[in-house]
């Protein structure tokens, strides 16, 4: 029997595993490799070693490379358009193509692999081989060129190796303030990168550390970009606006300053010395927290074309940011948060210099699970911009909760913004195409990690992949980017490609489902960890992420008639329609008005009724998942196979507690009751706390939504086991049987479940070590958590028992147990 072959993800989707009838097909690929240019570090001659790579992987076949020269026999020949020309003669049909761009040829014995330049040579490259690896044999003979030329990546990283919101392990990039002296995983996130054709990382975090400037890390930085650079890839930084004032010795980081403009023109001149390819910088000014031209009363547009100056002889780009808000007040009905980007731009627009890039978050707020697209793209007319998109899943799971987010970002990207009733569409705004802007494109927060996977789950490089053929062309459609990665990643299997298939396009209906609808936002801890549910968090605070919910009424008004007047900052086609609550779509309805839980939807719900039934049909859904994946068994190998599943259960587990604590806090708010009478009644649970305890106590669990009727227990103390111990009154027959817990940072309890004395189970808190979200040390929404165990057998009035042994500060909390026929979610 044939041993399973074990993969860690690692390789991603540049496995070049073997395909079925592999030999049928090795005769018809080429033995040679025709190289022109065999410089070490040239894009060209990666792309001869990846493709001779390839194709012993999936073929089993030897290929050899031969560096320069013609063939006019069997052969891959790969290099620039100008190259072959100078090498071969002239070619039959000059291809169109634009800078990246590629000319890929099956057609004949010579496979054409050529470039408009040396990257898009080995973009070509990986194209042809991505075709093989899925079993593809086409006879095709086509130009590729990208809807735009900025393609980057963003690296929330910080010096000390830690990573803002990065959920798959340390940084690849730095460790204990420097750069890491092994930048293996940096070569091969190049590799990745190119193969979906980004063109620029910026490595650092946008809350940049200025001491990154220092001598000893722009070397560190002109390591990285070696590592980066056969690969196609170019490195960029972000900066911190008031570096002069923080490492420079001046009292000032007033743009306009001479001493100032001094500074950043000489760390510039030596970036470029040790990074001669350098893309350029990203900015985050005046947000958060951090400083910016504000500060000295000067604009945003002089604060970015302090940078541009700097970095115009050398081809250098700006990429700024648009996401400025400031701290607002609630009691202030027309305050809004989302008009801040057009209300600190627009003015602006035109006066920034040719080689900025105004990079717009995709929707007004911050990468909510649904929001409109931003008007700053309708608003800008003679500024470049870009539209940021995020990866990481911040507020979207965070890499334990499965969310394919092409979808989501398609509503984005061919959104029609019918500026001056003309056709506007949002990926042509950033391509330069509508306003005949030189530069533009996208940018995507990612955040990889020294984990294997990268993100910390196999299934959310989907999203990574996506990205990059999106940022190529935006036109794509979302279900076969998907198909292609995972023929790619897992298997050319139909059943696996459509088990994922199914899975990963349910995914974000599900999760907005169970977070938050009807645009009301993803009702998370804005104020903790983004992770868990918690409703109370939006509003009451200067953040401006409201939903204005109280007794009878929820949602921001943010009509001109009556409201903040963000919908008027929109063309005036896209105006009447959000104005106007009957052409409002439900999807968006809370977001731009304020209504009673009782208005009826299009659906013929009411608000609050539709709340209850989406909540529960999302955690149906990621229950779902579970068999799905299970489907699978013995179809993906067992590593990857295993980690899916894990993850599958715990989001199956976690959707309930988001069902259950958004339902009751809004019940418990509006006072309505479910028509179907499901929120706040679980008749097959057993509250912790109605337990005989001994060595537990219960615990009022605050928000009071995060523990089943509002209630868990903790050990009397840190150091001896608790008891929780039940009759159940239930039918005698086989059950499942889960139990509601708290797994928190700071401590690893053990738990003992038994039936009659009989073992069950038993299981440990150490979801810190194993999911990789951000963690918590309270009992709440990011550390409530569940464990099923099936099959169990139960005779009416049996015994059950649960023995928690704390650890650390972590007290073996319980919420409850649920004693569910086969079937029921609970």
């Amino acid at each position: 029997m044939e041993e399973e072959v074990q993969e860690n993800g690692l390789s991603a989707w540049l496995r070049y595993a073997p395909i079925p009838h592999a030999d049928s097909h090795a005769h018809n690929i080429p033995s040679n490799i025709v190289v022109l240019n065999s410089t070490q570090e040239s894009p060209v001659n990666t792309a001869g070693s990846e493709l001779q790579q390839g194709i012993e992987g999936i073929f089993g076949k030897q290929a050899t490379v031969v560096k320069n020269g013609c063939s006019n026999s069997s052969a891959i020949i790969v290099g620039t358009v100008d190259d072959y020309v100078k090498a071969c003669g002239s070619l039959k049909q000059k291809p169109k193509l634009t800078g990246d761009g590629f000319w890929l040829s099956t057609k004949g014995s010579v496979i054409q692999i050529l470039g408009q330049n040396e990257r898009g040579a080995l973009y070509g490259a990986f194209e042809y081989l991505s075709m093989l690896a899925q079993g593809n044999f086409s006879e095709v003979a086509y130009a590729a060129s990208p809807n735009a030329p900025v393609r980057w990546v963003n690296s929330w990283d910080n010096l000390d190796g830690s990573i803002e919101r990065g959920y798959g392990g340390a940084s690849i990039f730095f460790t204990n303030g420097s750069v890491v002296s092994d930048l293996t995983r940096a070569a091969e996130y190049a590799r990745l990168l190119s193969s979906i054709r980004i063109n620029a990382v910026v490595v650092n975090n946008v809350n940049a550390n200025a001491s990154l400037l220092t001598p000893q890390n722009i070397d560190g930085l002109g390591r990285i970009a070696d590592a980066f650079r056969p690969y196609g890839v170019q490195l960029g930084i972000s900066l911190n606006f008031a570096s002069p004032q923080l490492i420079g010795g001046l009292s000032t980081f007033d743009p306009l300053d001479p001493s100032v403009i001094a500074f950043w023109t000489n760390i510039t001149n030596q970036i470029y010395e040790k990074v001669p390819d350098m893309a350029g910088y990203l900015v985050k000014a005046n947000s958060e927290g951090q400083p910016g031209p504000l500060t000295y009363n000067r604009t945003l547009a002089q604060g970015a074309n302090l940078f541009a100056n700097t970095l115009q002889t050398h081809g250098g780009i700006v990429m700024f940011r648009a996401f400025v808000y400031n701290q607002l007040n609630e009691s202030d009905w027309k305050a809004d948060r989302a008009n801040a980007a057009v209300q600190f731009f627009k003015d602006l627009d035109g006066q920034f210099h040719d080689n900025v890039v105004v990079q717009i978050k995709y929707g007004p707020i911050d990468f909510q699970v649904r929001e409109p697209t931003s008007p700053l793209f309708a608003n800008l007319f003679n500024t470049s911009t870009a539209i940021e998109l995020q990866v990481t899943q911040e507020y979207l799971g965070q890499q334990c909760h499965l969310f394919y987010h092409p979808p989501l970002w398609k509503t984005i990207l061919d959104f029609d913004l019918r500026v001056d009733n003309q056709p506007s569409v949002v990926r042509n705004i950033i391509s330069g195409q509508r306003f005949n802007r030189p530069l533009g494109g996208s940018a995507a927060v990612v955040n990889v990690g020294t984990n294997n996977t990268w993100l910390g789950s196999h299934l959310a490089m989907s999203n990574l992949y996506a990205y990059g053929r999106l940022a190529w062309d935006p036109s794509l459609d979302s279900e076969s980017i998907l198909q292609d990665w995972t023929r790619l990643t897992f298997s050319l299997d139909r059943s696996v490609i459509d088990t994922i298939s199914k899975m990963s396009l349910d995914s974000w209906p599900a999760y907005e489902n169970y977070s938050g609808n009807l645009g009301i936002q993803t009702l998370t801890d804005i104020l903790y960890t983004h992770f868990g549910p918690n409703p109370a968090s939006q509003d009451n605070n200067g953040y401006g992420q409201w939903t204005r919910a109280d007794q009878k009424t929820i949602g921001m008004d943010r009509t001109v008639s009556n409201g903040t007047g963000f919908s008027g900052q929109y063309p005036a086609q896209i105006f009447n329609m959000y104005e106007n609550i009957e052409t409002t779509p439900d999807n968006l309805l809370l977001w731009f008005h304020h209504v009673n839980y009782t208005t009826r939807l299009k659906s013929g719900e009411t608000v609050i009724q539709h709340f209850y039934n989406a909540h529960y049909a999302g955690a149906d859904t990621a229950q779902s998942f579970v068999q799905l994946w299970k489907s699978l068994e013995g179809k993906v190998d067992s590593e990857r196979y295993d980690d899916v599943l894990f993850r599958q259960v715990y989001q199956a587990g976690h959707s309930i507690v988001w069902r259950d604590a958004i339902n009751e806090y809004y019940y418990n708010l509006s006072g309505i009751a479910d028509d179907a009478k499901r929120v706040g009644n679980h008749p097959y649970r057993v509250e912790a706390e109605n337990m005989v305890l001994s060595g537990y106590e219960p615990y009022l669990v605050q928000p009071f939504e995060m523990a089943s009727n509002f209630t868990a227990i903790i050990t009397t103390s840190n150091s001896t086991a608790g008891t929780a111990t039940a009759s159940l009154d239930f039918p005698s027959g086989t059950y499942d049987v889960a139990v509601g817990y708290y797994d928190l940072i700071g401590g690893k309890s053990h738990w003992q479940i038994s039936l009659n004395n009989n073992s069950v189970g038993e299981w440990v808190g150490n979801n810190e070590d194993t999911l990789g979200h951000a963690p918590s040390t309270f009992l709440d929404g990011h550390s409530a958590t569940r464990i099923t165990f099936r099959g169990i057998q139960i005779q009416q009035g049996d015994t059950i028992t649960i023995v928690g042994t704390p650890d650390g500060i972590e007290p073996a909390p319980i919420d409850y147990v649920a004693v569910l026929p086969p079937g029921v979610v609970d």
